[in-house]
């Protein structure tokens, strides 16, 4: 069982997409986002509302609204994505059961107790490493991996497909921009 939920992976995905070619920040609606990665607009609708209590994302406004990053993407970290998606969570829960041993016939003495768990300190140790590794990459590192693995097309495709879904909305295309409604309607619960 994975330690993070999906939505964390659809989270530092989308915003990877939301950084553009210079670092800066491109505009995306929930809904182009949910349909260029494949996710359900649902669940990801939950997931942009939690990125914007975060304050990691802002809604845009306009007919062709959506989000953009609130903040610098080298000033956004995956340790602020994973813990305003899932939480703070522990890697490790200690249950105390050092102090159970059948050889203490129920009197279990103080040196068994004394400080802190051996395992338990092993595996804080091991959660602080991993949140300082979290914490040390941002969604621009991330966005400039996945520019510099995938061909020079891609990101042309990318952002024609983008400003295809834009223009759409501007010009009174089918599509129609939901995410204020979504951003006022989920916050504001």
């Amino acid at each position: 069982m994975a330690l993070y939920s999906a939505g964390v992976e659809y989270g530092i995905h989308c915003l990877a997409f939301l950084v553009g070619n210079y670092g800066d920040t491109r505009e995306a609606s929930v809904r182009d986002l949910a349909e260029l990665q494949g996710v359900p607009l649902d669940y990801l609708a939950k997931i942009f509302t939690k990125l914007a209590k975060a304050k990691l994302v802002a809604a845009t406004e306009g007919v062709r609204g959506g989000f953009k990053l609130a903040r610098p993407a080298d000033e956004i970290t995956l340790l602020d994505i994973v813990n305003a998606i899932d939480g703070r969570k522990a890697i490790f829960e200690c249950r105390e059961i050092r102090g159970r041993c059948a050889l203490f016939e129920g009197e279990t003495p103080d040196w068994a107790v004394e400080g802190r768990c051996s395992i338990h300190a092993a595996m804080l140790t091991a959660q602080k490493r991993m949140e300082e590794a979290l914490a040390q990459q941002t969604i621009l590192d991330i966005a400039r991996k996945v520019g510099r693995k995938a061909p020079a097309e891609f990101g042309e495709k990318l952002e024609n497909w983008m400003n295809d879904r834009r223009e759409r909305k501007g010009s009174g295309g089918a599509q129609t921009s939901d995410d204020q409604l979504i951003q006022v309607t989920e916050i504001t619960n």
